[in-house]
């Protein structure tokens, strides 16, 4: 059995070997007809949620560009890889010199992803640049994500989307591009990726593999998980559906029951090999302060809206901190259901 990706989900596949795609057929149509029209932009912000195929179709891109440097003479349609091409291969297995791919690098003492993207990552690009691209092809960078660049790292990185060099394509992936400096959003062209219907997501898991104890079952987590692949695999291989029980019943839940159920539920979330599973329930509760911010808003009632958006920038305030200075994971919980008058 091979050893997991880091960063990369249990039972999913890591985008650059993934060799099927579904969903986004207009997105890879733009991209082919415009670098085919020799007209494409040199850098594009691939937008959209989280786990809905952004990266494999960055990689998927990449790959076709790669096999046609010459656009004129490239298929105006992507196809699956080609398992059996060099270029293929060398994509899948991270040993294309005419590909970088800058992501959170993993912290070599702790075997963890760390928690940004930072500026000697990005000093790796200066390096890649300098370097001649092999066969005279193109130079591909995909950062993934550029939410996850600290400041001196965008700061980096815009100083070369400033000033590319030639026969290069910067592939930059955003699940919240509001948050990405002006500057940078400015020097991309956007495409904006929607959530997989159900007929896509069922498609998707079905490619990984997979399975439900029965239709109801994966009814319920299609509706969860909002079109996003990465969501459903939370729900099924990380307990994200028991999260989401235990979550609601302290809701339902008042004195020494609620108490209970949130010291159970900090002491699942905050122990060894929890990342994604804490990662989850942080999202889960973003999504239920904004929906109750909603509600609120669409019933006229102009002042409990705006507490909940309060309440959800403090509440995600307060993970941030929390990352950024490695603390307790189990008290910025309790913290956090305090916050919300728990």
């Amino acid at each position: 059995m091979s050893e997991p990706t880091p960063g990369v989900l249990d039972g999913a596949i890591a985008p650059m070997r993934n060799t099927a795609l579904y969903g986004h057929a207009q997105a890879e149509a733009f991209l082919a007809q415009g670098y085919r029209s020799g007209k494409g932009h040199h850098a594009i912000l691939i937008e959209g949620e989280e786990g809905i195929g952004k990266a494999t179709l960055a990689f998927r891109f990449a790959n076709h560009v790669l096999s046609y440097p010459t656009p004129e003479t490239a298929p105006e349609m992507m196809s699956d890889p080609d398992t059996n091409s060099l270029v293929s291969r060398q994509v899948s297995s991270g040993a294309s010199h005419n590909l970088l791919h800058l992501t959170k690098p993993v912290d070599e003492k702790t075997g963890k992803v760390k928690s940004a993207i930072t500026v000697d990552e990005v000093r790796r690009a200066g390096h890649f640049f300098s370097q001649t691209a092999g066969g005279g092809s193109w130079r591909i960078v995909i950062i993934d994500a550029a939410d996850d660049l600290n400041r001196n790292a965008a700061n980096a990185i815009l100083k070369i989307l400033e000033e590319p060099p030639k026969r290069s394509l910067f592939l930059v992936l955003s699940h919240a591009p509001g948050r990405l400096l002006p500057t940078i959003r400015s020097r991309c062209q956007p495409l904006r990726l929607s959530p997989l219907d159900h007929e896509d997501m069922h498609r998707s898991l079905a490619h990984l593999g997979i399975g439900f104890r029965d239709a109801k079952q994966e009814e319920g987590v299609l509706n969860l998980a909002g079109g996003s692949v990465a969501r459903a695999l939370k729900l099924v291989n990380y307990g994200g559906l028991d999260i989401i029980e235990a979550f609601d019943n302290v809701l339902a839940s008042s004195g020494p029951s609620a108490r209970r159920g949130m010291q159970k539920l900090a002491d699942v979330l905050s122990a060894k090999d929890s990342d994604a599973a804490f990662g989850f329930f942080t999202d889960h509760i973003g999504d239920y302060l904004m929906q109750q911010a909603r509600n609120a808003a669409m019933n006229g009632d102009g002042a409990e809206a705006d507490r909940f958006a309060r309440l959800t920038e403090t509440v995600n305030q307060r993970f941030v901190i929390s990352a950024g200075y490695n603390l307790d994971r189990k008290q910025t919980i309790l913290d956090t259901f305090a916050d919300l008058g728990l």
